[in-house]
């Protein structure tokens, strides 16, 4: 497993979380791979909102539970945003065009990580959203194997 440097930002609305991600978005390149993890409910949506707004992408972000991915043009980068909520297995997860997309370019945003952890690069910036102590409080760990994703936040 690749070593990964931690850090933790507190946010106190769905803005605040959004602003996380359009921060974040500045920092890409192409080909990173962002899993998250946590409950439904965490912001998961809300911060995929703001990197694809950091990415230049104006198109309604929405989460994609019964399509499993979206594809986001338009932007500095392409956003493939996935939701793997109903992938079982690794056939599932090969019908969604998940092995394609690593090898696009683009920025792959995923949530429900915890179902396909196997699979993700080792290079994958991990993203965990738990709940803080207000009802719009959230504590976003990273977990990033470069430290250069950290600047500024």
């Amino acid at each position: 497993m690749t070593e990964k440097t931690v850090h933790q930002i507190k946010t106190a609305s769905a803005a605040e979380t959004e602003a996380l991600g359009k921060h974040i978005a500045q920092k890409l390149q192409g080909g990173e791979v962002l899993a998250l993890f946590g409950p439904m409910g965490m912001g998961k949506t809300a911060f995929t909102r703001g990197l694809a707004a950091g990415l230049g992408i104006e198109a309604g972000i929405s989460s994609p539970t019964f399509a499993l991915v979206h594809v986001y043009d338009g932007g500095r980068l392409p956003l493939y945003h996935f939701d793997m909520y109903r992938v079982e297995g690794w056939d599932d997860l090969s019908s969604t065009g998940y092995f394609d997309y690593l090898e696009d370019g683009g920025v792959l945003v995923i949530e429900w990580s915890e179902n396909i952890e196997a699979a993700l690069p080792p290079e994958a910036v991990y993203l965990t959203f738990a709940r803080g102590t207000g009802d719009d409080d959230r504590i976003i760990t990273i977990e990033a194997p470069s430290p250069e994703i950290f600047d500024s936040l």
